[in-house]
């Protein structure tokens, strides 16, 4: 239940057969084209159609605001150039600005039909709040031949564990390999980080990186609040200098200004993640949400850096209401 509402929360089995049912019944899709649209086998499709049928859900829960993430997710797709089937609009659970657990919910589903369908044996991590809330939703599950590669250096100032880092609970959720990166993710210096990059272990792991063919990252705001600046990534000048320079949202340590360019501090050429221009054309799908995050969100998505989009029903709203029609990409085929 949702303590705050008193309203329930669907499980991940739930949603996905809300979602399943809707497109079924009243959007008019096939069973086929409802297994690619979600990303699932067309046997699992048809078994979530029949559960959604079985227990009532069609009732219950495809109304208005499962038809409205449908039609938000298809808006976004369209406005910022994103790959349709990467894009999930979780439903409003009532949770207020920072909604962790209905994306926890979706990141975790969004991950789990990828795994299960073994379309990707490496997938790349970032790190944040709202990424670990998806892996704790992630249900236990074996995933053998896909490894898990860390992004970016997961180590604070202090040189303290990241407490939102996800590589060790994705581990342990899938029993599959982890690949952590043992570095803070900025170096002191330019020469600092030529000299981390040379450490064993250090390369490697960045060479698995760059053969992941899924990107899970978060984006950031540029602020007190901001995870980055909470774990002591990021100090106060240093934020101040993005903030001169225009910074608004951050991807994988890399500050974007609000059309979308890359914003050139002291810390860009200090990030442990594969540079900008490394992460063109790879199928980056961000995990994001929250009131506060919308202009951060707008900000990395004009870089046209991402692929795909998992976020709340509030957040995608203003992200569609918010873009001028003209500023909008064209639409990537899937």
């Amino acid at each position: 239940m949702d303590a705050a509402h008193g309203a329930p929360v669907p499980d991940q089995e739930e949603s996905l057969s809300a979602r399943a049912a809707w497109l079924y019944f009243s959007g008019g899709l096939t069973q086929g084209e409802i297994a690619r649209r979600l990303g699932v086998a067309p046997a699992k499709a048809h078994r979530l159609i029949a559960r959604a049928t079985r227990q009532g859900l069609v009732r219950v829960f495809v109304d208005a605001t499962v038809s409205e993430c449908v039609a938000l997710e298809e808006a976004l797709a369209a406005r910022y150039g994103l790959h349709l089937h990467h894009c999930r609009v979780a439903p409003d659970l009532g949770e207020g600005p920072l909604p962790f657990r209905a994306l926890g919910l979706a990141g975790a589903n969004y991950l789990r039909n990828a795994l299960e369908r073994r379309t990707h044996d490496r997938v790349g991590v970032g790190h944040g709040r709202t990424l670990s809330a998806a892996v704790k939703a992630l249900p236990a599950m074996q995933c053998r031949g896909v490894s898990f590669v860390s992004l970016i250096g997961g180590l604070t100032r202090k040189f303290a564990a990241n407490p939102y880092d996800v590589i060790h609970g994705l581990a342990e959720k899938t029993g599959a390999e982890a690949y952590l990166l043992p570095v803070p993710l900025f170096a002191k210096s330019a020469a600092d980080k030529e000299v981390l990059m040379a450490q064993a272990g250090v390369c490697e792991v960045f060479a698995m990186s760059r053969a992941a063919s899924l990107l899970l990252v978060g984006v950031g705001e540029v602020g007190g609040h901001a995870h980055l600046s909470e774990t002591g990534m990021v100090a106060e000048d240093e934020i101040a200098d993005l903030r001169a320079g225009g910074a608004i949202g951050e991807m994988l340590g890399h500050y974007f200004d609000a059309g979308g360019r890359p914003v050139a501090t002291g810390l860009a050429g200090r990030a442990m993640s594969p540079a900008v221009e490394e992460l063109r054309n790879r199928m980056i799908v961000a995990v994001a949400g929250g009131v506060e995050k919308v202009e951060a969100l707008r900000a990395v998505l004009r870089s046209g850096l991402l692929k795909g989009l998992i976020t709340d029903e509030a957040t995608g709203r203003r992200l569609v209401a918010g873009e001028p029609e003209t500023a909008a990409p064209k639409p990537r085929a899937p």
